[in-house]
């Protein structure tokens, strides 16, 4: 199994879940493309799948000027010589190079026997430019940061148990988690311009402080029902600004949202979102709090936070193709989070402190009867999540 993240302040490496599953489609014919937010470790990934290879390689840093103009000429005896005898070959930052989706057509119909990998941290960007030149001839895989099972796997179950706490308020960026006693520092470094580089570099963005401001307030209502209409009124912009902006943060990795079931009943909300970040860390250095878990008093947000992110890893890495949803009524009954695959619905709900049995709402149970109910708390969470 390969093994990936190693910083240059230790030599520990972390296994990363995602490689498992690029591993099984290297040489399949398909250009393989790498997403996710900045300092996840995808240069990290392709560095060691360099490394570690048997085939010819060549590595293209797209952070260099050079690097993107030779791309950027899509002539096919240009990306041959580019290319020159390798038999793997790996973009980095590709973002950055205009048109990139042509020119990897241009290299993945001509180059028949080389396997490109790409990466990127911007889906908007990436997307945007791949999608269409490259239909039927890609493998798309994103990489969060650390996962529970990457992290306990690499100690062990009963580590990750007692760092819960600490995974709450400084969350698992690598560079976070291998760098213990200086998490703020690295965080707020993490959460500054530096978090939002993508869309300052590649969206007209006309009022930076207005984005920031909104980052702020979805972070103090992060694990709720958000209202587009009170965003704006609270910004003083229209809610299409704030609806534009929230999708430019959700394509930059930042925060992603929940959409609300509704099926049978009149009074279920039907075009509610939540809104999610995925890195704790970074949700709380956008609020400057970093305070322990027993002097807060959003700790329910956070756990659920972190169970809906990590839900989301294990999901993806684990191939699980489901829609997920909460659950609400105008009368303020609620299900936390619901998956809906195999023609079931799974309803759970989040105790960060559970006291006493919970039931689902009998409103729910009546409309849906056949769905299954489980709350999970600290005794069970590593079952949902790992």
């Amino acid at each position: 199994m390969l093994i990936l993240y190693c910083n240059t302040k230790n030599t520990k490496m972390i296994t990363r879940q995602v490689l498992k599953l690029i591993e099984e489609k290297l040489f399949s014919g398909k250009v393989i493309i790498i997403s996710g937010a900045r300092q996840t470790g995808k240069s990290t990934l392709m560095k060691h799948l360099l490394k570690v290879s048997d085939k010819k390689t060549r590595y293209l840093d797209c952070d260099d000027p050079q690097t993107r103009s030779l791309l950027e000429n899509q002539s096919t005896p240009n990306l041959l010589r580019v290319m020159g005898n390798a038999d793997l070959v790996f973009i980095d930052e590709a973002q950055r190079v205009a048109n990139i989706g042509l020119t990897l057509k241009q290299m993945h119909d001509n180059m028949h026997d080389c396997q490109i990998v790409v990466s990127g941290s911007s889906s908007f960007e990436l997307s945007n430019s791949i999608n269409e030149p490259l239909t039927g001839r890609k493998w798309e895989y994103q990489l969060f940061p650390l996962s529970f099972t990457e992290l306990s796997e690499h100690t062990s179950w009963f580590d990750e148990i007692r760092l819960l706490e600490t995974r709450l308020v400084y969350g698992s960026y690598p560079d976070v988690v291998n760098n213990a006693g200086n998490e703020p520092e690295i965080l707020r470094s993490l959460a500054g311009s530096y978090l939002y580089k993508d869309i300052f570099s590649f969206q007209d963005i006309r009022k930076p402080q207005l984005l920031e401001k909104l980052v702020q307030l979805l972070a103090y209502q992060v694990a709720s029902e958000v209202s587009y209409n009170e965003l704006a009124g609270l910004l003083q912009v229209n809610t299409r600004t704030v609806e534009n902006y929230i999708d430019l943060l959700e394509k930059s990795y930042v925060i992603f949202r929940l959409p609300s079931f509704s099926r049978n009943l009149r009074n279920e909300l039907k075009k509610s979102r939540k809104i999610y970040f995925y890195d704790n860390g970074v949700r709380n250095s956008v609020i400057s709090n970093f305070n322990t878990v027993n002097l807060r008093n959003d700790t329910g947000q956070l756990w659920e936070n972190y169970l809906v992110s990590e839900r989301q890893k294990r999901n993806t890495y684990n191939k699980v193709y489901c829609n997920s949803y909460f659950w609400r009524t105008k009368q303020q009954q609620e299900i936390d989070y619901i998956e809906e695959h195999d023609g079931k619905l799974y309803a759970y709900e989040f105790k960060w402190n559970e006291k006493k049995a919970v039931k689902p709402p009998k409103t729910f149970s009546e409309a849906y009867p056949d769905s299954a109910f489980e709350v999970i708390s600290r005794e069970n969470f590593t079952e949902f999540i790992g």
